[in-house]
């Protein structure tokens, strides 16, 4: 079993909304993606989503775009992005979802030796200022990615790995800590997916270590639409 990571799918099934008004990147970039998870992706393995997922506005409108990866090979675990409104209603969403597939809320999953938390966080600034309504949400999240966390240590045994999904960078452009790298460290996280960030001009690097955490960007227009393979 591999555990591979994607973000950033801004599908649009039941809503016009195309990618492609964003520039050449994004011309037939579902197209891309599902050619490279189906050559990749085996129907044993997994593959993390970490947010943006759909531009429906309603479960019902999202439904065709999650029934769109529904079909692709692998377990799915997806994770909240600032554009995902449909995501309303955890007991609603859980009791809809395609077979397969997995939201992580406040909480955690483990699948064999591996666990999974997350939550969608927030932007993390160069100079370490916030707006008030920016830092309530900041400290919303960290308290949301701790709940995660604990869960997952609650399920973590002795040689599992502990995977964390963010959308937002847990650091800013230069890099620096933030309260989001310091819980991945005090919970003992392995690796972080992220997403959020799109175009040319983004301070942005592929993969990283940090403190001896594995930071991977999994936008998939930064990603040339190709799966990473996280484990």
């Amino acid at each position: 079993m591999k555990v591979f990571a994607i973000s950033d799918l801004h599908l649009s099934t039941s809503c016009n909304k195309p990618m492609d008004i964003f520039g050449g990147s994004w011309e037939n970039y579902w197209q891309e993606i599902v050619k490279n998870w189906k050559e990749t992706v085996t129907e044993d393995d997994i593959v993390l989503i970490a947010g943006d997922i759909s531009w429906g506005m309603t479960l019902n409108e999202a439904l065709p775009d999650l029934k769109e990866i529904e079909v692709l090979p692998g377990t799915k675990i997806l994770t909240r992005g600032n554009h995902d409104y449909w995501w309303q209603g955890l007991t609603n969403i859980r009791k809809n979802l395609p077979e397969k597939m997995f939201v992580i809320q406040n909480d955690s999953l483990k699948i064999e030796n591996y666990v999974f938390c997350g939550s969608r966080g927030w932007t993390v600034n160069d100079n370490g200022e916030m707006a008030v309504e920016d830092k309530v949400i900041y400290e919303r999240e960290l308290i949301r990615m701790e709940l995660s966390l604990q869960s997952a240590k609650k399920l973590q045994k002795a040689d599992d790995k502990l995977i964390c999904m963010i959308h937002y960078p847990p650091f800013n452009s230069k890099f620096e800590n933030s309260g989001f790298t310091a819980l991945f460290e005090k919970y003992g996280v392995n690796k972080v997916i992220y997403g959020h960030l799109h175009g040319k001009n983004v301070r942005a690097v592929l993969s990283q270590t940090k403190n001896g955490i594995d930071y991977y960007l999994t936008s998939c227009d930064q990603v040339n639409n190709k799966l990473t393979e996280i484990y």
